[in-house]
């Protein structure tokens, strides 16, 4: 990029013509594992000729056949994974059918500028969000919740839903083939349940349990095909709702993936584990939580003119939830390291998001 494009990316985040003193990239952490078409993430930071200061957050998107975890995929559904994958449906949040629907109080970071690096990468230059550091407790999640049921409303357009690139439970679909697939024989392992974290970890029933709901994901995706449709956020975790340190009641969307139709409550899932799988919310809180994000989803959608059914609404949320996080939560990787009170503690919470997970799916 020359220096004439960079001072033009600047000036579009501040606004006016600014010319570039100095500046400096610093690389943003991310997990590769669960980011198969993130290639890099990093902010800029910068002070303009007249002494304003800058900040840019730069992200590359790329096709998942950059991803360096990719050889850990059973090898039979590498290559449908790469060609499936619609790694660039994170732009669409920059399109019409994405960003005229957002309720207020949600929006998407401000774009500065779109560029296709070649080899199937794009690189996006965005607004780094200044975040509020306040913990994430229930009100928030009720207002976040009752923001994606109202964008939920107004994504679940006919038109839209027919017009989508995919069918409805395509992306659902997808994950079972390339996530679940190399998940499920774990639950035939022997050693891997009888390894000393796990017994000190897991309840005894919950490897029979996680058996008999894999029998039932075909029932619960059929299912969850014939519930009514929306076009989701896809990635609604709380790491996914930025909360900004000017407008703490809002939220700036960011990372949007599952860019198919859905069942209605699709987005609850995320919304309900990301901070227990990033160890910022304690699994035994989830009951409280999942009793509130329903009913605020539903009073989201009603706001937005489409009333829906709770019941239609919970399982759409827990049916989802079971394909997507059931069968992957337990930290299996972690067990190749030596048996530590941290790693006890971290399996037995997982453990527990595991079985709350389980109840649900068994109920459905």
């Amino acid at each position: 990029m020359s220096d004439a494009e960079f001072a033009e990316i600047v000036s579009r985040a501040l606004g006016r013509p600014a010319a570039v003193k100095d500046w400096s990239a610093e690389v943003v952490d991310y997990p590769l594992f669960g980011s198969p078409s993130t290639g890099a993430l990093w902010r800029i930071h910068g002070v303009t000729d007249d002494g304003e200061p800058f900040r840019i957050f730069l992200k590359v998107v790329q096709s998942p056949r950059h991803w360096p975890h990719l050889h850990l995929l059973p090898e039979h559904t590498r290559q449908r994974f790469v060609d499936d994958f619609p790694w660039r449906t994170e732009l669409a949040a920059w399109q019409p059918a994405f960003l005229d629907h957002l309720p207020p109080g949600l929006r998407v970071p401000h774009l500065y500028r779109l560029a296709e690096l070649g080899d199937d990468r794009v690189a996006v230059w965005m607004e780094d969000v200044q975040q509020s550091t306040d913990v994430w407790e229930v009100p928030r999640f009720a207002r976040a919740a009752r923001l994606l049921g109202g964008f939920a409303a107004g994504r679940s357009n006919p038109d839209l839903i027919a017009g989508a690139d995919w069918p409805p439970g395509f992306g659902l679909r997808m994950y079972r083939h390339a996530r679940l697939m190399g998940a499920l024989p774990q639950l035939e392992d022997d050693a891997l349940w009888a390894h000393p974290v796990v017994t000190a970890s897991v309840d005894e029933h919950l490897r029979t349990d996680l058996r008999t709901l894999a029998g039932r994901i075909d029932q619960i995706l059929d299912r969850l095909d014939q519930l009514p449709q929306a076009l989701p956020h896809g990635d609604a975790s709380p790491q996914n709702l930025l909360v900004p340190s000017d407008e703490p009641e809002t939220f700036v969307a960011i990372d949007a993936s599952f860019q198919t139709p859905h069942a209605i409550g699709f987005d609850l899932g995320q919304l309900l584990v990301g901070l227990v799988h990033a160890g910022q919310f304690p699994a035994h809180r989830l009951p409280e939580l999942d009793e509130v994000l329903t009913s605020s989803f539903r009073d989201g959608m009603a706001e937005r003119g489409k009333p829906s059914a709770s019941s239609d609404i919970a399982y759409g949320f827990h049916g989802s939830l079971v394909i997507r996080s059931a069968f992957t939560a337990l930290p299996w990787e972690r067990l190749e390291g030596p048996s530590t009170p941290d790693l006890i503690a971290d399996f037995s919470e997982r453990a527990l998001l595991t079985r709350f997970i389980v109840d649900r799916g068994l109920a459905l």
